[in-house]
């Protein structure tokens, strides 16, 4: 990275519709080289916490969600030292009690995705990552209190379900996923959150509900909700009419967090120094290696 004395202990990844966090006039941008690709971090100032920023869908959106590099966003934030991470995320409601407008500090997931390369412990050891409740339960419990602090109208709890995208949800998928007990429907929650894990930085998810997803919540008896139903102009509409209240929403927990929390460690430390010790790889050696895999693929 452009300056390797940069720390921070807090992060924000910026689901769709956020993509810029720090006030630029007292930002600094790294470029942060890891062994999977490199992650653009921004670090500075953010209610009063010294925050790292990373949009997860890089700048304006150029991202599709099954092609995010999610190991190297990961990696580059345990790299610079990050114990907490918040993110936010754009879901889809798919019961009548999770309608658009809510935020959801959700507390489990199912993950539906495929081919996503979900750990980093594929090499020298085998790490089996407890995941009863992937979300930290002490950063959710500050989370929680925050969001009551500020009046707002939120979920305590939720399940989403992480479909791989980038389409939506066929009207079949969204009336399986609430048999199956989900709540909102996503999708980027997966790796990213077990990811984390893995490295032993805690972690909370912030969603907020734009649609109705296919438009219907019949296990429960619901009229179709045609008018809630998600279209990709809808949902940038309602983020960018929301940026406010997930603002203030991040400023809150931001402020909520004690400078001496300390995460959970689900893995042996030694072992995730191991990880954060594997060699990065610069633009140049990226390129390389890309055109390898290319060579390589193309005699298979």
């Amino acid at each position: 990275m452009a300056d390797p004395t940069a720390r921070a202990e807090i992060a924000v990844i910026g689901g769709s519709g956020l993509y810029e966090l720090i006030d630029p006039a007292g930002a600094v941008m790294h470029q942060v080289h890891t062994p999977y690709g490199t992650a653009p971090v921004t670090i500075g100032l953010r209610a009063g916490r010294r925050v790292a920023f990373l949009p997860r869908h890089g700048s304006g959106h150029s991202v599709a969600p099954h092609l995010i590099n999610y190991r190297a966003n990961i990696w580059a934030l345990a790299s610079i030292g990050v114990r907490a991470i918040i993110s936010s995320s754009a879901v889809g409601g798919i019961t009548p009690e999770y309608a658009p407008g809510l935020l959801v500090v959700t507390d489990q997931f199912i993950d539906r995705t495929s081919g996503r390369a979900d750990t980093f412990y594929d090499r020298e050891s085998v790490q089996h990552l407890s995941a009863a409740d992937p979300f930290d339960p002490l950063l959710r419990g500050y989370a929680l209190s925050a969001l009551e602090n500020l009046g707002e109208n939120f979920a305590p709890t939720g399940t989403v379900v992480v479909i791989q995208g980038p389409r939506f949800s066929t009207r079949a998928e969204s009336v399986w996923f609430q048999s199956i007990g989900a709540h909102i429907v996503n999708m980027t929650a997966y790796p990213e959150i077990v990811l984390a894990g893995e490295l032993n930085m805690g972690t909370v998810n912030l969603s907020f509900v734009t649609d109705a997803d296919a438009g219907l919540a019949p296990v429960l008896g619901t009229e179709t909700r045609e008018t809630d139903a998600v279209t990709a102009s809808a949902v940038f509409r309602r983020l960018r009419d929301a940026q406010p209240r997930i603002l203030a929403a991040i400023d809150g927990i931001l402020r909520a967090l004690p400078a001496d929390f300390a995460p959970r460690q689900l893995v042996d430390p030694a072992e995730v120094d191991a990880v954060l010790g594997r060699a990065v790889l610069s633009d140049s050696l990226l390129s390389d290696s890309a055109l390898s895999d290319s060579l390589e693929e193309s005699t298979r």
